[in-house]
């Protein structure tokens, strides 16, 4: 049992007992956060615009990366589409089957092989797997094997520049860091907390160029609110 799940606590706290505090999210370039758990368990018609837009875009049969909860899964399933949703979380895992998602799987994404699908899916800047910008061409090369031909990805991630700009409008740089867009967090519940890990945001501009190199073709579908954006990468 993985004792440092806390995500996978909170999502067992709301499902199965109705109740739960927040997340709280601590993070290298801002002060702490807090996420609340219902939120993780929002319908469609409560979705940003951003993730409506990707789940109507999916197509064919659909990897649902870092499912949490499965509130994108159910609704696909109850569109009717082949989805398989994976987490690293035992206690997403435990709650999306209790959700009645049919096709559920604890595991690593770059673990996965043998399987093919038409769209994989990573909302809630599920980009961040990748972790830095010099582990960028492993997730995509791992997307690039689970694909199938014409297949396609959608995914979501923010462009963070401006959470580096001071009052007068310069702007500060970590120098440790090889790419603004790498984040340390580590999140806490109650009293289980999570080891610190990498997450990635992306601006547009470096995802496309990064992509490319890769045989990748990249699209802006849509723009959100606060930098933000919903991306389509398939193969050109």
């Amino acid at each position: 049992m993985n004792t440092k799940d806390a995500l996978g606590e909170a999502l067992k706290d709301y499902h199965f007992h109705l109740k739960a505090e927040d997340i709280t999210v601590f993070s290298d370039i801002s002060e702490e956060d807090a996420i609340p758990t219902n939120y993780l368990f929002r319908n469609f018609a409560e979705m940003p615009k951003i993730e409506q837009k990707a789940l109507e875009l999916c197509k064919g049969r659909v990897l649902d990366v870092g499912g949490a909860s499965g509130s994108h899964s159910l609704y696909l399933q109850e569109k009717g589409i082949d989805v398989k949703s994976i987490d690293i979380s035992e206690g997403a895992v435990e709650v999306m089957k209790a959700r009645g998602i049919e096709n559920v799987e604890l595991i690593n994404f770059f673990d996965m092989k043998d399987e093919k699908f038409d769209t994989i899916l990573l909302l809630m800047n599920g980009i961040g797997i990748a972790e830095t910008l010099e582990e960028l061409p492993k997730f995509l090369n791992q997307c690039k094997d689970l694909l199938n031909p014409k297949g396609q990805i959608l995914l979501d991630s923010s462009d963070i520049e401006y959470m580096f700009e001071e009052e007068d409008g310069s702007k500060w740089v970590d120098v440790n860091k090889a790419y603004y867009g790498e984040v340390v967090y580590q999140m806490q519940y109650k009293n289980t907390i999570t080891d610190h890990f990498n997450w990635l945001f992306l601006d547009f501009k470096t995802l496309k160029k990064e992509a490319k190199e890769l045989g990748f073709k990249t699209e802006k579908v849509v723009k959100g609110e606060h930098f933000d954006f919903l991306a389509r990468l398939s193969l050109e």
